[in-house]
Order: structure tokens, then C-alpha cells, then sequence
């Protein structure tokens, strides 16, 4: 297990770095010169390279992708250049939001989609299983930012149960849980189908498995067959795509964010890009692959842990 651990944390360094590479060098290709954008059309060409200087833009690419890497790995994301505050001070203001976003919409995907999911296969090729899989497929089709806006204006602005934006009052749960009910449960939709066909394909596999088979010749009750032996097996790859998928969910967040109004990482990438803020949007995607890579990584070290032949490949 201690040799597994430790490849998984190379290959999370390693993505982490060539994500870093990969967008470094994307917004270096942007067109446009960074100064002249942020200073705006009435700037002086003096005012532009004392500017270009202490951005460190007047340096070689190679060295401002060095001088890049070398403060991200310190903590150190830059300055904003509107408010001249921190980037990692912004990011940390934002950040809780969108991840209590993504996680409750994962775990209001797996506590729905698992059971549905479930209950498929236990009842394979039944009038439920119809039902079900109707159910699963129609959640999978409608895009996140579709429900957002469906569920923004069925119970935001005709039937007013909920608020339309923000994320609640600062220190108050209640309230904040109250204004997290539709986007978390918008971004958690289509990861609610997914998860339950998943989880039924896992489930009739592994049911056909010896150790099932076993348990049946005993004489047990198939629900208890179903629910407490094969269901344990079943859960492996549901698991490793639960990981995946907080870190699809993240980015997913973005366009939540956006309909819902609400403070997050990735608003603060929207608005960052729209004024062309480049430090902010490069803390903040460097945040982002962190958060996904560190959730791969959870999943893998949990898909190991469950399963000993994971850990010997």
C-alpha cells in the first residue's frame, strides 16, 4: 500500500506541473499586450513598461515561467491588479463557497444515485428498472446550467420557495444552506443519473460473481444477497468515479455560480477573465487542478484500499 500511495503522489505532482506548463504557456499565446489592456488606452508608454517591469513581464519567457511555478509552489499566486490585494487572499475568500458547493452536489448525487441505481438491478428488466433507467437517462441529458436556469425560474421567480442569489448570510447556516438547496441540487442532477446507471451495470456484474452465487446457495434472503454482499464489490468503480466527478463538478460550478449569482472560484475566474485580470485567473485554475487532482487521488487511494488488485497493478 506504501508504494502505491507514493506513485499516486508522483503522477498528482506530475499533472499539477504540467497543468501549470500547459497554462502558463495558453495564456501566453492570448493576443493582446497584458499592460496596455490593464492600464487602458490612456496610459503612457512609461507608465506601461514600469508597469510590464513589476509584473516581471520585461523578463524571457522562460524565466517568467520559472519565477511562475517557483511562487505557486511558495503559495505565493501573485497580485491582483485592480486591488493590488493577494491572489491567494482573494482565492481564500471564495474558495469555501464553491467547494460546500461541490460537495453537496456529489453527495446528494451518490446518496440518489447509488440507491437508484441499486434497486435497478435488483430488479432487472422489471416494469421499476423501466422506470428507473428513464429516470437515470433523462437526469444525464439536461445540462447543469439548464437545470440551473429551469430551477431558477419555476422556484425562484414564480413560486418564490427559494432565493435566486447569493449564498446567504456570513455565519448564518441556516440561511446559507437555504440559498444552496437549488444551485447544489441543479449541478447534482445530472451526476444523479450517471451515478445509478453506473452503479447498475456494477451491480448485475457483480452478481454474477462466485462469492454471490455462494451466498445464495446458503439460503439467505436475496435482499440481504443484494444489498449487503454484492453491493460492497459493486461500489469499487462508483468510488473512482465519484472522485472524478467532484472535479468535473468544480468546473461545473462556474456556470452555477454565474446563474446563482453566488461568491465563488469559479465567478472569480469569469469576472477575472472579462477585465483580463491574468493573475487572478491563473491562481485560480492553479486552485482548481489542485482541488481535482487531490480528489483523483483520494478516489485512487480509496479505490486501493478497497481493492488489493489495483494496488498490485
Amino acid at each position: 500500500m506504501t508504494g502505491f500511495i507514493i506513485r499516486r503522489l508522483l503522477v498528482t505532482v506530475i499533472t499539477v506541473l504540467g497543468a501549470m506548463i500547459l497554462l502558463f504557456v495558453i495564456l501566453q499565446l492570448i493576443p493582446g499586450d497584458f499592460a496596455s489592456v490593464v492600464l487602458g488606452p490612456r496610459a503612457t508608454p512609461d507608465i506601461i513598461e514600469s508597469f510590464r517591469i513589476k509584473m516581471g513581464l520585461d523578463q524571457p519567457i522562460y524565466v517568467q515561467l520559472f519565477n511562475f511555478i517557483f511562487n505557486a509552489i511558495q503559495g505565493d499566486l501573485g497580485q491582483d491588479v485592480l486591488s493590488h490585494l493577494p491572489v491567494r487572499i482573494l482565492i481564500l475568500q471564495v474558495l469555501p463557497h464553491t467547494i460546500v458547493l461541490a460537495l453537496t452536489s456529489i453527495v446528494v448525487a451518490a446518496l440518489l444515485g447509488i440507491p437508484l441505481g441499486a434497486y435497478a438491478a435488483a430488479f432487472k428488466g422489471s416494469w421499476v428498472d423501466r422506470v428507473l433507467g428513464v429516470i437515470s437517462i433523462s437526469a444525464i441529458t439536461i445540462p447543469s446550467f439548464l437545470a440551473g436556469l429551469l430551477a431558477l425560474l419555476i422556484f425562484s421567480v414564480y413560486l418564490q420557495w427559494f432565493p435566486a442569489m447569493g449564498a446567504g448570510q456570513s455565519g448564518n447556516i441556516a440561511d446559507q444552506i437555504y440559498h444552496l438547496v437549488l444551485p447544489a441540487s441543479a449541478l447534482a442532477l445530472g451526476w444523479v443519473g450517471y451515478l445509478a446507471r453506473i452503479m447498475r451495470a456494477s451491480m448485475l456484474d457483480e452478481m454474477t460473481e462466485d462469492y454471490v452465487r455462494t451466498a445464495r446457495s446458503k439460503g439467505l434472503k436475496e435482499s440481504v444477497v443484494v444489498f449487503k454482499h454484492a453491493l460492497r464489490g459493486a461500489l469499487i468503480p462508483v468510488i473512482a468515479v465519484i472522485g472524478v466527478g467532484f472535479g468535473n463538478l468544480l468546473g461545473g460550478a462556474v456556470l452555477i455560480e454565474i446563474i446563482f449569482h453566488r461568491p465563488g472560484l469559479g465567478y472569480l475566474i469569469y469576472t477575472a477573465i472579462r477585465t483580463r485580470n491574468y493573475p487572478i485567473v491563473q491562481g485560480g485554475l492553479i486552485i482548481a487542478v489542485i482541488l481535482y487532482s487531490l480528489a483523483n487521488l483520494l478516489a485512487d487511494l480509496s479505490y486501493g484500499s478497497i481493492d488489493p488488485r489495483v494496488r498490485s497493478e
